[in-house]
């Protein structure tokens, strides 16, 4: 049985950085395509990053340059690393992987 495990949301300053973890079991990210998505109170879940088993990335363009996917399959584990993290940018993230495997959320909330 495949579960994702999020962890590393929190409350943050406009500006400020926050790393996301994905810790995944039952699947081998080295193998798998794994995306964070995000969904704001009142919007659509969208796809924020995703990262290929050739290790290929891509992004929303509201955060390129900003934030960067990685993985660590050593530790079965995804991450997303924000950068100058911007009020719009709150949301609660989700990891995903095909077909509908999805964790249970984190909270981000950037703000003064």
């Amino acid at each position: 049985q495949v579960q994702l495990v999020e962890s590393g949301g929190g409350l943050v300053q406009p500006g400020g950085s926050l790393r996301l973890s994905c810790a995944a079991s039952g699947i081998s990210v080295r193998f798998a395509v794994m995306d964070w998505y995000r969904q704001a109170p009142g919007k659509q879940r969208e796809l924020v990053a995703a990262i290929t088993s050739g290790s290929s990335t891509n992004y929303a363009d509201s955060v390129k340059g900003r934030f960067t996917i990685s993985r660590d399959n050593a530790k079965n584990t995804v991450y997303l690393e924000m950068n100058s993290l911007k009020p719009e940018d709150t949301a609660l993230y989700f990891c995903h992987t095909f077909p509908t495997y999805w964790g249970q959320g984190t909270q981000v909330t950037v703000s003064s």
